[in-house]
């Protein structure tokens, strides 16, 4: 477990397979704020009231806003980046996020925390796939908000 999320741990291309079974985080939180979501709706088209309208929210399902599902999910490479790091890769990829539950709402100025676990790692002609086991959580809540399976491909020059 990375207890120190200040630092991402470095890892290389070399030594990327070893980490199957590992697990890194929590990571250092990610504030979501009225101006986060504001901006994630704009971008995305998604206005729902439960998301931008924070007057008509107080008397909602939540008591106030809540952060689009997918600005959750949208945070895991950022919140992901500070865990650790490949630092001979050329490039990592997003390819497939898998099973995406959303458990519970994210409310207005929460702090959210992503723990990985490597699953999987395959070795590719010119990186390596790893499969992570994302689970998002909140300061204060006693269970997770989402969890998702993440496909990255990392890519750089792979030792024979």
């Amino acid at each position: 477990m990375n207890e120190n999320a200040s630092e991402p741990r470095q890892v290389t291309l070399q030594t990327l397979p070893d980490l199957v079974g590992t697990t890194f985080g929590p990571s250092a939180p990610i504030v979501i704020n009225q101006q986060r979501i504001d901006s994630f709706a704009s971008v995305t088209g998604d206005t729902q009231w439960l998301h931008v309208d924070r007057e008509r929210a107080k008397t909602g399902p939540f008591g106030t806003t809540v952060a689009h599902g997918y600005l959750t999910l949208s945070i895991g490479p950022t919140l992901l980046q500070t865990l650790f790091e490949v630092t001979d890769a050329s490039h990592v990829i997003n390819c497939r996020v898998i099973n995406a539950r959303f458990m519970a709402p994210v409310r207005v100025d929460s702090l959210v925390r992503l723990t990985a676990h490597v699953s999987a790692i395959d070795k590719l002609r010119n990186g390596y796939s790893v499969k992570l086991e994302a689970t998002f959580s909140v300061d204060g809540l006693p269970s997770p908000v989402c969890r998702a399976e993440f496909v990255l491909r990392y890519d750089g020059k792979v030792p024979s």
